[in-house]
């Protein structure tokens, strides 16, 4: 049996989505039992690149439909288009589960991530485009508030540029706000299923890099262990105080991502190339949630500061949230994929690729 259907056999609570817009990609995640896929300004440039003979008349027809837009106009027109087809691919699923999964998150606009109200607005237009769209925000200081804020707006939130055990505790704390304010108003809640995003491979890449850069001896195989440490405590508080928002897993690196985190009531976003790694792989579909981190590398991942900041609950304020290592290379990846996509669609304003 293939092992991601295997997993959702043994552990439906288990989810996973695909970490892709990608018509194929999709698909593909869908035939091994995804019930999710995400967008963000990175993926939706990758994905015209490889699709972009078939998206070609769409942009020449949005330019033409928006004389006086500009091209950051048309992007988000496109942004649109993509997450609403991912939405329609995924709609047996959302209708199957009674609303409860097969969403399509959408990014909001990444230069705004100080930006609380335009956060909150753009949320609201999205959620507003059908009825499957969960909506992707940074976890900065400004996103706490839109969270809250979008929350109680009936929008399904995303929270994602989180690398830290802090991050998810006071996202999980604003969404219980938005939640609360909601129900003493008497709206429904029921169709809203909140999820944080951990990041587990950039807060890996994030452990080496800072490890390389104070010239530290440690074991290679620690630095593995990292983003799984932080996402296995995060699950057992969030466990512990009952939160309504769901913890889902982005950034995989390795194989530990997937694999020692199976059993639990997750979610797991994954691109189709570690989908396919996993799917062909010998690994035992087991519960593996509550194991702990081995002894040896989390004696070696409490030796870094950088990792406590990450690992601890009070290891940082909302206020330096941005100015963690992961989130700066997070950030700058996505204002990059945004900048690519522009570059993409630019040429065709003139009615024709340059």
């Amino acid at each position: 049996m293939s092992k991601m259907l295997e997993m959702k056999a043994k552990y439906p609570n288990t989810q996973f989505w695909v970490d892709s817009c990608a018509k194929a990609d999709l698909a593909y995640g869908i035939s091994l039992g995804a019930v999710g896929a995400t967008t963000n300004p990175t993926i939706v440039s990758q994905v015209l690149q490889k699709e972009l003979p078939e998206w070609e008349d769409t942009i020449r027809a949005l330019f033409a439909e928006t004389p006086t837009g500009t091209e950051d106009d048309v992007a988000w027109k496109l942004i649109e288009k993509m997450g609403l087809r991912g939405s329609e691919m995924l709609r047996p699923a959302y209708e199957a589960s009674g609303g409860q999964c097969g969403k399509i998150s959408m990014q909001t606009n990444i230069k705004n991530y100080h930006n609380w109200e335009k956060m909150a607005d753009q949320a609201a237009y999205f959620n507003s485009l059908a009825p499957n769209i969960q909506v992707k925000m940074p976890i900065s200081a400004a996103g706490l508030k839109a969270f809250e804020e979008a929350t109680y707006r009936g929008v399904s939130v995303n929270a994602t540029v989180s690398f830290s055990l802090a991050q998810a505790l006071e996202l999980a704390e604003a969404v219980e706000r938005g939640l609360k304010r909601r129900e003493a108003e008497g709206l429904d809640t029921a169709h809203i299923t909140p999820v944080c995003t951990i990041m587990l491979g950039r807060i890996d890449d994030w452990l080496k890099k800072a490890v390389a850069r104070d010239s530290l001896a440690v074991k290679p195989e620690a630095l593995e262990w990292g983003g799984v440490a932080v996402f296995k405590k995060a699950y057992k508080i969030f466990q512990q105080r009952g939160y309504r928002t769901r913890l889902l897993t982005a950034a995989y690196r390795n194989l530990y991502h997937w694999s020692a985190l199976i059993g639990g009531d997750v979610s797991m976003t994954i691109t189709s190339k570690y989908l396919k790694i996993f799917d062909n792989s010998d690994v035992e579909i087991r519960a593996a949630m509550d194991d702990p981190v081995p002894a040896c590398w989390m004696e070696e991942l409490l030796k870094l500061k950088e990792f406590h900041r990450a690992y601890d609950e009070d290891g940082m304020t909302p206020a330096e949230y941005e100015h963690y290592g992961a989130f700066i290379t997070c950030l700058e990846g996505f204002f990059k994929g945004y900048d690519d996509l522009l570059k993409l669609i630019r040429p065709y304003q003139f009615g024709s690729a340059l």
